[in-house]
């Protein structure tokens, strides 16, 4: 929505008032300006009025930041918290709002910039004291009007003014080829990562170089490798070794061993002297002032910033020689009034490139501008910055604490025992390097670093700014470490260790918002408090701070698996796996609260998904069936309109033409939509369900299996062509990944898996974002593991390099089984790794290095599993008993729609569910005219099952669907439609129940739960929005179930389909405005000729054109790779 619009009689009523404001010697307290004076956006085109030169006396203070990035916004959040009376105006130059440049690497996983937002927009706009303002740039201050300018003129009166424009990105402007036309990049904000993945596309398999080694520098490498794009990823660096600025030789030359063990090869101490440019003035290469030539595409500098003070010159302010606002222990600067924090400002001759002493600037001013006058405490002081660093930088964890060169530059403040020792601790195997540095008694620790071993640095660098004698000698600093896998116990630690450096929080802070009642979760105390809002490495300690907390508080953070179990998922799998359980009956009355309990929605897939990974049952088993989700009840994925979708295995992508030719008939014969997936297979969907048996006749006659699409378990083994086609290809990806899939097919997890198989380092299968991923090499295959897409992406880590072709499959045994042993519900195997005590370093000490002595057990359970398979759907087909289950209703072979179907490019799909498609109605509290007993199903239906698992049918009665469930021998009926979206899906929920004896059917679509049995039938248990009509029902001697209903007329008037069915004159298409601007598009001219769209094959040339062709990143450009 736009910004309010003033007229003239608005314009100068607004002006009068705040002149009549800044007049009035007896201000209203509370007072603040018209609306639409505060809005957040311009004022026909003017940020606000221009005011008298002199400030108002008594009006509400001004003030006003320029920058709008990180520190900027930690000021401003903390001034809210403390001023509530002054009027804030910010003004940032980008077109965003601000974002976590820290986490900026993370971009090239999700492409959105809303996730990197450190608070929504919505927050800002409901801040009554503040206006926002994006993609204006202030040129000009004027001091004496105290005004600034904006690049359109604007001009905005302040009284206290906050500079925290940050800094700009350095290029060497004396280097010959620094300004080409394309493909010199910095790596600096949004637009420069926006601008190199576009570069990337054009520059697939090319080489990227990467100049600057330090911390911006790595990331940028990181960030380039990510992006998938470059063939090679070089770093140069003028150095001998990475990050000189926080690590010394040893430390730096291991970090540059484990960044090459990853693909980035670093060249040191080298510098470019010419960047090489084709004609078009594109980069062609560098040449270094040793005189070596490098081919490379692209540039991407990191080697250092500039701060951005170009306003001081229109103000008068005093600079730096290094550049900077120069900046007292107030943080003002050389002009009254004006103040400049974050990497703008110079203290003492430094800036300050970090997000922590920021920070701590932008706390130091908020305190101090909101002191009362009358305040007697002191005002606070900047002092020397805290700048210990804990990053991971392309998967190594570095530190560095303190004063971590106080050995060879000297200590930075003086101490009672000159000199300084140190004591360093170096593991080539585990790659881990400490070195920690003391007084020459001992007594005191002062600084480190730090690579591989990061565990205890939030005890570090509390000890060293507690400046406290050591209670134990230096030695016990390496010798008493603790083991891996130990958790940090944040009883140890005291309220004032700071926890998270990047916004200075610490300990008590946690602690304090989760005892006060603030916070109730850990996103809330990411919110509330701002740790693990920078760069992220703090939030495994915050979560222990939380949890501890909780704890103390009798409110212990359970990972029991439900109400039903005090037990995890990881629990109950050995427990079944030990105890040799094999139903649902069994569990619950071997390990359940409640032995008589049925479970519910929580429980029993995952009771389900364990069954099959330990013992593989048929899913439709009788014991097993009540436990499924809907899709793996119907082998099958449930849209939304009720059908199904059919996917065949396609295993590796490859596919016969016979075998297309038959998806295509059954396609076309049962009206199928199709389309290609991500994992190279076609998925054919809106199959009703009692043509599921017909569909996957055919397809199973014509030698095709079940691709499990419907399962936690492996859906795809991706793969490019590999050596089968592509030129560049050094191994047989497609083999392979047919190898993998065939092997690992079926097998139930505890989510979802999926596999890749690239045939060179092109990577053009993308196994690298896979939960497991091969990239073939000279010596076999490079495994990775941990990566995938979807909410929370993540790129994976390697687990073995160079693996042999013979060993690849026992090591993905074993990683598989233990993630199948270990892992939590639901939880990908991104999340179990990164949950794991020592990562991924951990598991390669238990599936490489056998460090648990379990790998030929982990290899024996997988063969066990794999050697049990059997293609479900088939046996399905080949079973009277469970084919039966593929009907619509239980008493008429009637197909009924519940979504009315359109036709779009030549194929039907389900309309689009309106904005707001909820049935909000007392369906529950309908009166019915008169009710009858009425036959409507006969009882042998749902068979003699007594379990917890429960059957179910929907029958049809007029045009009324109605569900019908048996569970433990009692019947109970509701509406088939769940109202929450008008789906007629109710039939296909899980049953649950908790310790009260209340019973509910949870929606498979959205998980409402509806009560069956309890205080108030019919209602919804988690949306109180929502609820549905129930009805009496019983089985009588004759053999039939019985329901207690309205007359059909009445009935139908109140739940009939064509009543409630989504129809698509309420909906609307999403691309309306897109449409419109494709109207009157015509195709190409070809030969002078301008076609329509349906004569463009009587216009192609008769000349034969050229065509370019080869494997990955060869011949025409325009082929995306």
């Amino acid at each position: 929505m736009g910004p309010p619009q003033l007229t003239p009689q608005a314009l100068s009523a607004a002006l009068k008032s705040l002149h009549e404001k800044a007049n009035n010697p007896n201000p209203t307290p509370n007072y603040s300006p018209p609306s639409n004076i505060l809005s957040n956006g311009p004022i026909n085109g003017f940020l606000q009025p221009a005011l008298p030169p002199t400030p108002p006396s008594d009006g509400p203070r001004r003030i006003v930041i320029i920058g709008f990035g990180m520190v900027s916004v930690a000021f401003l959040e903390k001034l809210l918290k403390k001023d509530t009376t002054s009027l804030i105006t910010i003004i940032g130059e980008e077109p965003h709002i601000a974002y976590n440049r820290v986490g900026l690497s993370s971009f090239f996983e999700h492409r959105k910039i809303e996730e990197l937002y450190l608070n929504p927009k919505e927050w800002y706009e409901s801040q009554p004291q503040l206006r926002h303002h994006v993609s204006t740039r202030v040129t000009s201050i004027d001091k004496d009007r105290k005004e600034v300018i904006t690049a359109n003129g604007d001009r905005v009166p302040y009284d206290i003014l906050i500079l925290s424009t940050g800094s700009d990105a350095v290029i060497p402007a004396d280097t010959p080829g620094h300004d080409a036309a394309s493909g010199v990049f910095v790596y600096r904000q949004h637009s420069d990562l926006e601008r190199l993945i576009t570069f990337g596309r054009q520059a697939h398999g090319s080489t990227g170089l990467v100049v600057g080694g330090g911390l911006l520098g790595l990331e940028a490498a990181k960030a380039m490798m990510d992006l998938n794009e470059f063939g090679q990823v070089k770093l140069v660096d003028k150095n001998s070794w990475v990050l000189s600025r926080q690590l010394d030789k040893d430390a730096g030359q291991l970090v540059i061993e484990k960044v090459e063990e990853l693909g980035l090869e670093v060249l040191r101490r080298k510098k470019i002297k010419e960047i090489l440019l084709d004609t078009d003035r594109k980069v062609r290469g560098v040449v270094f002032e040793d005189g070596e030539e490098l081919e490379c595409s692209c540039i991407c500098f990191a080697i250092g910033i500039k701060p951005r003070d170009e306003l001081a010159a229109s103000a008068s302010i005093a600079t730096a020689p290094r550049g900077g606002f120069i900046v007292d222990h107030n943080l003002q600067t050389s002009v009254p009034g004006i103040y400049a924090i974050g990497e703008c400002a110079s203290w003492h001759n430094q800036t300050f490139g970090l997000i922590a002493p920021g920070v701590e600037m932008a706390d130091v001013l908020a305190f101090n501008l909101c002191r009362p006058d009358d305040d007697s405490s002191l005002p606070k002081s900047f002092r020397r910055p805290d700048l210990s660093t804990k990053l991971k930088l392309l998967g190594v964890n570095v530190a560095s604490f303190g004063d971590y060169f106080a050995d060879r530059d000297g200590p930075q403040e003086a101490t009672e025992s000159p000199g300084v020792k140190a004591l360093s601790y170096k593991d080539p195997f585990e790659a881990v390097y400490k070195k920690y540095l003391f007084t020459a008694d001992g007594k005191y620790l002062l600084g480190g670093m730090i690579i591989g071993d990061t565990k205890d640095y939030i005890k570090l660098v509390g000890m060293v700014k507690s400046k406290k004698p050591l209670e134990v000698p230096p030695s016990r600093f390496i010798l008493g470490a603790k083991q891996d896998g130990e958790d940090d116990n944040p009883d140890d630690l005291p309220d004032d260790t700071q926890v998270c450096s990047c916004h200075n929080v610490s300990k008590g802070d946690i602690s304090a918002a989760v005892k006060s009642g603030t916070c109730k979760t850990v996103l809330e105390i990411k919110s509330c408090t701002k740790a693990g809002a920078g760069c992220g490495g703090c939030m495994p300690l915050v979560t222990q701070i939380f949890n501890a907390e909780m704890k103390a508080m009798g409110a212990e953070v359970k990972n029991h698996l439900c109400p039903h179990f005090e037990y995890s998922r990881v629990d109950l799998f050995n427990i079944i796996s030990v105890r040799q359980l094999k139903t649902m009956d069994e569990v619950m009355r071997e390990v359940g609260k409640n032995p008589e309990s049925l479970g519910c929605e929580l429980c029993k897939p995952t009771l389900a998904s364990i069954f099959a990974s330990l013992w593989n049952r048929h899913v439709m088993d009788t014991p097993m069936h009540g436990l499924q989700e809907t899709n793996d009840k119907f082998l099958a994925n449930i849209q939304r309109n009720g059908t199904f979708s059919v996917v065949p295995r396609v295993p590796g992508g490859e596919i016969t033409a016979d075998r297309l030719i038959v998806i295509g008939q059954v396609a076309k014969k049962y009206n199928l939509y199709c389309k290609i997936t991500g994992g190279q297979r076609i998925d054919m969907f809106g199959a009703k369900k009692q043509d599921l048996i017909p569909i996957w006749t055919e397809l199973i006659e014509a030698g095709m299996e079940s691709g499990h699409a419907y399962a936690k378990s492996l859906r795809t083994v991706k793969s490019c062509v590999g050596t089968t086609w592509c030129r560049f290809g050094i191994n047989d990806s497609v083999g392979m990944a047919i190898r993998l899939e065939e092997r690992y097919k079926s097998i139930r997890s505890p989510h979802k898996l999926k596999g890749g198989v690239s045939g060179c380092v092109r990577e053009c299968a993308e196994a690298q974002n896979k939960d497991f991923g091969l990239v073939a090499t000279e010596k076999g295959y490079n495994i990775y593991v941990g990566g995938n897409g979807g909410s929370k992406p993540r790129h994976s880590e390697i687990l073995i390099k160079d693996c042999p072709l013979e060993q690849v499959i026992p090591t993905i045994d074993r990683y598989l089984m233990f993630y199948i042993r270990t892992a939590d519900k639901l939880q990908r195997t991104a999340r179990w790794i990164e949950n794991l005590p020592g990562g991924i370093a951990y598991l390669r000490q238990v599936v490489i290095d056998d460090s648990l002595g379990i790998g030929a057990e982990l290899e024996r359970q997988m063969e066990e599993l794999v050697s049990t398979y059997f293609c479900e759907w088939t046996e399905v087909i080949k079973d009277p008993v469970r084919r039966a289950a593929f009907q619509q209703f239980a008493n008429t072979g009637e197909s009924v729609d519940g979504v009315e179907i359109v036709t779009e490019r030549d194929q039907t799909r389900p309309t689009y569910w309106p904005k707001d498609a909820a049935a909000k109605e007392d369906f529950k509290g309908t009166k019915w005219s008169t009710l009858t007993w009425q036959p409507v199903v006969k009882a042998s239906h749902f068979g003699d099952d007594t379990g917890p698992s429960g059957t179910s049918a929907v029958i049809k009665r007029g045009d009324t669907q109605l569900a019908i469930f048996k569970v433990r021998g009692k019947y109970y009926s509701t509406q088939q439609m769940c109202p929450h979206k008008r789906a007629f899906v109710l039939s296909d929920g899980l049953i649950g129940d908790d310790e009260k004896g209340n019973m509910w059917v949870s929606c498979p679509h959205h998980k409402r739960n509806f009560e069956l049995k309890g205080d108030s039938p019919g209602s919804c248990r988690n949306d109180e929005e929502m609820n549905v009509a129930t009805f009496e029902v019983e089985e009588r001697d004759d053999g039939w179930v019985y329901l207690k209903l309205p007359p059909v007329q009445e009935l139908d008037a109140r739940l009939g389909t064509k009543r409630w069915m989504i129809k698509a004159e309420e909906t609307e298409s999403p691309f309306q405005g897109v449409d419109g601007m494709l109207k009157g598009r015509k195709s190409r001219k070809v030969n002078g000729a301008e076609c329509a769209p349906e004569d463009v094959a009587a216009c192609k040339p008769t000349t034969k054109q050229p065509v370019a062709v080869g494997g990955c990143g060869g011949g025409n450009p325009g082929l995306d790779w």
